[in-house]
């Protein structure tokens, strides 16, 4: 039974730290398993796959904690319900067979999970199954071969799969993980960056589905395929080298982008560090624009920002993952979350594979390495800023914007500033600013209260010490943005060229409720005016 107590209590610095915390979890998932225990049910709420999808979805992400945990050796009570729960969903007779896939099947990206189990279990996975259970196992996992899937980073998950197979002593395809590769090389940009997919944004994904993949493949095909995974190690390094500059002092992440609901899995990214041990490379393959961390520093980064999760209300009463940021709140979802989805936050206990005896495990806890005040990533168009103690992390960005326009992309990609202390809010109405989402953005009405901000650039320019985008919110209305950094401050700068007359407003960070007589001590976080120029140059 979950005891929030033991979570709120729980200090996160040791690996026994960090059982007990997977273990908690996973007592307050034990109470949910469905009647036939194939699944796990965690709410009503709907994503574009159905119910029986759905229950799929949550029980294979909580498997991202009990395998590597299984994989050094140690046990959990709660395992031997996931592994039948294996047997049957995988079973084609069974009644509660997990199904066939089709294109595009979200069946599809949880199948990775069990590729790694594989591939970090092998024969201590298998044996667990007769010859007709594993062989049915395989077979459902083999559907993912020739799969039509996303562009993008779902290629990883067919290549999770190959890897797992390979481990195991199972059948696999090579020239399948040369195909997804292939695919995924299309978007590779530099210093380490990705788009997630042709034309895509840079945002966690890079670190948390990237990365994270690429370093355990890395990892565990370092003889098979050396080239490959020596050029995904230096990647990861490159990548690290800015990616830190995205977490403060006390363990912090910039929200930024979609699926923030997998909350801790901004970290992953990490783990997936320790895990292959990047850093053993000596000081000559480093990055020349910043040190790589070092392991207690690396250590330091994941259990701080596991502590900091903690300290917020992410858990409803049953122990349970909401749906939400920093609290529960369904308007942060996207069309593909479930009730399950944000589980996706145990990718971060790969670190758990490691025993206790491993040198991560030995080493000290240490606090963020000293990082320059400013970062600019001009193949993200980003600039990071952090105040002297690294308590404040804010970042100026323009130009990503998410195609597939999931719910309020513009708010999750299209501000002009995020920070890791303020957050920022989403909108709940179009109509009107008591539910638009104006902060960090500047927004335009046509004198008709519906308001519209930026939303696609045609034109980004990163400097050192700006970035310039170019906007039009109507066909006729063509704004030149700057976005410059002053230390802890930041300006903004506007030109605008109008054929109509609009009203405008512009907002600073979002600040959490503070009641009604405090307010007068606060600055107004945003300003209104209207525009009258009739008619464009």
């Amino acid at each position: 039974m979950f005891h929030e107590k033991i979570i709120k209590e729980n200090p996160l610095s040791s690996r026994q730290d960090m059982v007990d915390c997977l273990n908690t979890l996973l007592s307050a998932l034990d109470e949910q398993f469905t009647e036939n225990q194939s699944g796990i049910l965690l709410g009503q709420t709907c994503a574009h796959y159905g119910p029986d999808i759905a229950r799929m979805e949550g029980l294979s992400r909580v498997l991202w904690g009990i395998f590597p945990l299984l994989a050094s050796g140690d046990k959990t009570p709660y395992s031997d319900k996931y592994l039948n729960a294996i047997r049957q969903g995988t079973n084609p007779e069974h009644p509660e067979f997990w199904g066939n896939t089709g294109p595009y099947d979200q069946r599809l990206v949880e199948m990775a999970v069990y590729g790694l189990g594989l591939a970090l279990m092998k024969e201590s996975l298998t044996e667990y199954f007769t010859p007709e259970e594993l062989q049915n196992l395989y077979l459902w996992l083999n559907q993912i071969t020739d799969a039509e899937m996303p562009d993008s980073n779902w290629n990883y998950f067919a290549i999770i799969v190959q890897l797992g197979f390979k481990q195991a002593g199972l059948p696999w395809d090579p020239e399948a993980i040369e195909k997804r590769f292939a695919k995924m090389e299309a978007y590779y940009l530099d210093n380490g960056w990705y788009s997630d997919g042709p034309g895509r944004p840079k945002d966690y994904y890079i670190s948390m589905a990237f990365h994270y993949y690429g370093l355990i493949y890395a990892t565990l095909m370092a003889e098979d395929d050396p080239q490959r995974s020596g050029v995904l190690r230096q990647r990861a390094i490159e990548f690290a080298d800015s990616f830190i500059h995205m977490f403060s002092a006390d363990g912090a992440a910039m929200p930024f982008g979609r699926s923030l609901i997998y909350r801790f899995a901004e970290a992953a990214f990490w783990s997936a560090v320790a895990f292959s041990g990047l850093d053993i490379f000596s000081q000559d393959d480093f990055p020349t624009q910043g040190d790589f961390p070092t392991r207690g520093e690396i250590k330091g980064i994941i259990l701080r920002h596991l502590r900091w999760w903690f300290k917020h209300p992410i858990l409803d009463r049953d122990g349970i993952l909401t749906i939400g940021y920093t609290y529960p709140n369904l308007v942060m979802a996207e069309d593909y979350n479930s009730p399950g989805s944000p589980y996706w936050a145990f990718k971060l206990f790969l670190i758990l594979a490691l025993p206790e005896s491993h040198p991560f495990w030995q080493s000290e806890e240490k606090s963020l390495p000293r990082l320059p005040k400013k970062r600019v990533i001009p193949q993200a168009a980003q600039i990071l800023v952090r105040d002297s103690e690294s308590k404040h992390v804010y970042m100026l960005t323009s130009g990503q914007l998410e195609l597939n326009n999931y719910v309020n992309t513009e708010a999750k990609y299209t501000k002009f500033a995020y920070s890791s202390l303020f957050g920022f809010t989403v909108e709940r109405g179009r109509f009107g600013l008591k539910h638009a989402a104006c902060d960090s953005m500047l927004l335009l009405a046509e004198q008709d209260n519906y308001y519209r901000g930026r939303r696609e650039c045609t034109d980004v320019l990163t400097t050192d010490e700006f970035i310039r985008s170019h906007w039009s919110p109507w066909y006729d209305v063509h704004i030149v943005t700057w976005l410059i950094p002053c230390g802890d401050w930041h300006i903004r700068v506007h030109h605008i060229d109008t054929a109509r007359v609009l009203d405008a407003v512009e907002g600073g960070f979002a600040v959490k409720y503070i009641p009604a007589t405090t307010l007068s001590a606060i600055k107004p976080a945003a300003v209104t005016f209207r525009l009258k120029m009739a008619t464009a140059k």
